[in-house]
């Protein structure tokens, strides 16, 4: 049985097959910022002949849900899910703070990515985490109350701080990044493998239609 990772919630498009067992079959992936539509299956179909194997071979698909990009996850979403259907196999949501843990994290973690990147209001998305289990959703946080709560309860950091944290002295952030790798990895675990693949993000969309409010998701 193998298990497809699929990942365009940030600048990316990340396709990954692995087995069962957590091993890594093949993997895909190309840095671009618009073009993740065009990118996908012709991506999907250089990783399945890379592993060898048919589509009909997927057997679970994992999709990494937000937060991030709007239209990449709306996109990665649909793809998963239509995939899916069509191989009559589950379509499994994995967050995008969820596909940057390694495996068999134990104790307690937060990972942390840049949200908002520019002065004055620098957010991160958060998701705390004990021993590879969400304790939180995802949420949107300012460096402000980010920094209080880890001065107050600290965590293993993962992720990344680039947009503006310094991380207080005694905490170390361990680099991480969302992946289609991580995600299916996740998958292969049977205590993630009932959620259903729906669009994680956390605040509205930044762009509105035309004579039109964005609504909150």
């Amino acid at each position: 049985m193998a298990i497809l990772g699929l990942h365009t919630a940030g600048t990316g498009c990340d396709v990954a097959i692995v087995s069962d067992s957590g091993d890594i079959l093949s993997r895909q992936e190309r840095q671009m910022s618009r073009g993740q539509d065009a990118a996908l299956p012709i991506l999907l179909e250089s990783a399945l002949e890379e592993a060898g194997i048919d589509l009909r071979t997927i057997r679970k698909i994992a999709v990494v849900v937000g937060p991030g990009s709007f239209t990449g996850i709306r996109l990665t979403t649909a793809f998963g899910r239509g995939l899916a259907i069509s191989l009559k196999c589950p379509c499994v949501g994995v967050t995008s703070l969820e596909a940057c843990l390694p495996d068999g994290q134990q104790g307690s973690a937060m990972v942390v990515l840049p949200a908002k990147r520019r002065e004055p209001d620098i957010t991160f998305w958060t998701q705390s985490f004990r021993s590879g289990e969400a304790t939180a959703p995802p949420e949107e946080t300012s460096r402000a109350d980010l920094l209080d709560r880890l001065n107050a309860h600290p965590h293993m950091l993962y992720g990344s701080t680039e947009a503006g944290l310094t991380a207080p002295d005694h905490l170390v952030v361990h680099a991480a990044r969302p992946s289609a790798v991580n995600a299916a990895k996740r998958v292969a675990d049977k205590r993630f493998e009932t959620r259903p693949a729906r669009p994680v993000y956390v605040r509205p969309p930044d762009a509105d239609l035309p004579g039109q409010k964005a609504k909150s998701c």
